[in-house]
């Protein structure tokens, strides 16, 4: 299996279940409170652990109950969680996750745990796969860096010229805007530059959409499933993603492995997914 690192974040998810759609200016009823696991680095490196490669995380907590408990949870799973950066006297990155009927979510970030300087531990991680889930700005002197050495996969937005020196970029569609959408391969050359092989755009529900160097476009449909929570389904994308590229099946089939991850977290509470459905989808 692939050396794995994830540069990300790591945080306390307090999650509400509403029992009608979201509107402004509503009064809605939930149903009960359940605290949990989340941040986009731990959502993937942890599907990627239990899948037996060895991911370190690359991310920072506060000096606190909270982060000392999430960072049992990730060395639990079997994350190296020593590249994790623990910032004195500041709080653990928390948000409120509300769920509809549906399984569809809205995030309200309380408070981030950020580091004052670029995460330069990273350069010295030895990996096979970098993958980048954050939205911070100053990286791209370390990813250029890092791609001398491993393959590099990144997320966008953020969509700043040159803020993603990447092989692979991976985007929501609805995090994407329509000049964007209207040509995915330039809009994600824009960001990662020369090294750029692969821009891949996920479309919910609906599936996928693999962009090549060579012009080619591959397109793959999502089987349509009844969403319980769809929290950390790009996350679970984007971890089924580089287990495919990382154990060496082409694109191709490696957007069927990542479209399979994605669907199976959507069928459980969570906001990663479960070791009984990584054990399934991958037999470990």
């Amino acid at each position: 299996m692939a050396r794995i690192t994830v540069v990300g974040s790591i945080g306390e998810d307090t999650v509400v279940r509403l029992d009608e759609p979201l509107r402004v200016g509503g009064h809605l009823e939930g149903r009960g409170l359940s605290v949990r696991l989340g941040g986009g680095g731990a959502n993937t490196a942890m599907p990627l652990a239990l899948a037996g490669h060895a991911v370190a995380l690359v991310a920072a907590v506060g000096d606190d109950d909270t982060g000392r408990r999430l960072l049992a949870g990730l060395k639990a799973a079997g994350v190296d969680a020593g590249a994790v950066k623990v910032i004195e006297g500041a709080a653990t990155t928390r948000s409120v996750i509300m769920v509809e009927v549906g399984g569809e979510r809205t995030i309200v970030n309380l408070h981030r745990t950020t580091e004052p300087e670029p995460p330069a531990r990273l350069v010295e991680l030895p990996a096979d796969w970098l993958y980048v889930r954050s939205r911070a700005l100053n990286l791209a002197p370390l990813l250029a860096e890092k791609a001398k050495h491993c393959r590099v996969i990144a997320h966008i937005p953020p969509c700043a010229t040159g803020a993603r020196p990447a092989h692979v970029v991976v985007g929501s569609a609805s995090d994407l805007t329509a000049a964007a959408l209207a040509d995915p391969w330039q809009a994600a050359k824009a960001v990662a530059g020369d090294l750029l092989e692969w821009a891949v755009v996920t479309r919910g529900a609906w599936g996928a959409v693999a962009y090549g160097r060579d012009g080619r476009e591959i397109e793959r449909r999502a089987r349509q499933v009844t969403a319980l929570d769809t929290t950390g389904a790009g996350d679970s994308f984007a971890a089924g993603l580089i287990h495919g590229l990382a154990s060496g099946r082409p694109m191709e089939a490696a957007l069927d492995v990542a479209i399979a991850w994605g669907t199976e977290a959507v069928l459980s509470e969570g906001s990663q997914l479960p070791p009984d459905a990584v054990k399934r989808l991958t037999g470990c």
